[in-house]
């Protein structure tokens, strides 16, 4: 998520995570790492930092230009990242005018495209992946999911709503699990074709799991089918396993589950100190790895929703009035440090 998911962020839910996970990175403008400025470049390069400890990570691209995403894939190849994930799905106004995010569910030769450059970057190395909508303005995964499915992508992950719909509607699961029933029909329409073809395409017969996409020996031969994965109001770890049962998608995203929540793939409830200690510890690492990239700004969004779940931890009014005020007062905060400093007073304070 852009301005969320980024390397201060990612690097303190890695260290306070012990539930096995992939980690994606923020998306980033493949045009823009391949096309811009020493200074432009450099920053984006940024976005794509990261430590061993968020393995498997794989870096997300958005662009319309395949000649450019397979010059990114090449690049987060030698990056070492664990797989490339194209976003199909971001409505943005200004990607979608470059003909990128959701503007290719318009359309679906150019998505197929960008898909098999990036295979091509990544020499079969790493897995390839897509993230996408139900739809542009109305549903439709019935066409343009077997168009991606054609360009076989190791993963395709659905967020349950169209474009148009944006966040503003529950997502439908109902369609994650149509559409791992249209992947299973085109698997099988595929399956028959190859082998009363004269000449059929080698695959293999050993079925991937999404553990296994990030193994070392990955390769498209070692693939039987894209796997479905789901996305959109996933609450928690349990909804997650709930909603991949209902709907037999082969895995399930969480976005908005992790803001404020970097515990999020722990094993254990955090107490509200340490959920404030941890916001103290981010704020400080986003000053050091973006302060001088990144307006402070970005990191405010953060702080209402750690704040939240800070909230939670008593009922008295009291106590509500006092973490709301912290919030106001974190919000005219200019720089990192002063920000540390009032959370370490409420600390002293209230502990």
């Amino acid at each position: 998520m852009a301005d969320v998911t980024d390397v201060a962020f990612r690097r303190i839910i890695s260290k306070y995570s012990d539930i096995s996970h992939v980690t994606y990175t923020e998306f980033v403008s493949a045009d823009g790492l391949m096309l811009a400025p020493e200074v432009g470049r450099k920053k984006l390069l940024k976005d794509l930092e990261y430590s061993e400890d968020e393995r498997p990570i794989v870096a997300q691209f958005f662009t319309s230009r395949p000649e450019i995403m397979e010059k990114a894939a090449e690049l987060a190849l030698e990056l070492g990242f664990d797989g490339v994930d194209i976003n199909m799905g971001c409505p943005d106004k200004s990607v979608e005018k470059q003909g990128a995010g959701a503007a290719l569910i318009k359309n679906s030769k150019l998505a197929q495209e960008l898909i098999l450059a990036a295979k091509r970057g990544v020499s079969g190395k790493i897995p390839v992946s897509v993230k996408t909508r139900l739809g542009y303005n109305k549903d439709e995964l019935e066409e343009f999911l077997p168009a991606l499915l054609e360009a076989e992508p190791a993963v395709i992950t659905i967020h349950a709503r169209t474009r148009k719909e944006m966040s503003k509607v529950p997502a439908r699961w109902a369609r994650v699990k149509r559409a791992v029933e249209i992947r299973d029909y085109f698997m099988s329409q595929f399956r028959e074709k190859s082998s009363s073809s004269k000449s059929p395409r080698v695959s293999s017969s050993v079925e991937t799991d999404s553990a296994r996409l990030f193994s070392e020996d990955f390769s498209p031969s070692n693939q039987s089918k894209t796997l479905i994965f789901g996305n959109g109001d996933v609450e928690s770890i349990e909804d997650a396993y709930k909603k991949a049962e209902e709907t037999g998608c082969d895995g399930v995203m969480l976005g908005r589950a992790i803001f404020g929540n970097p515990f999020l793939f722990a094993s254990h409830e955090p107490t509200w100190e340490k959920r404030l200690e941890v916001l103290a510890e981010h704020t400080a690492l986003f000053e050091e790895k973006l302060g001088d990239i990144k307006s402070f700004a970005v990191m405010k969004k953060h702080f209402k929703s750690y704040l939240s779940f800070v909230a939670l931890a008593k009922e008295d009014l009291a106590w509500h009035q006092a973490v709301k005020n912290l919030r106001e007062e974190l919000m005219l905060a200019e720089n990192a440090s002063r920000a540390v400093r009032m959370v370490n007073d409420f600390l002293v304070k209230y502990n």
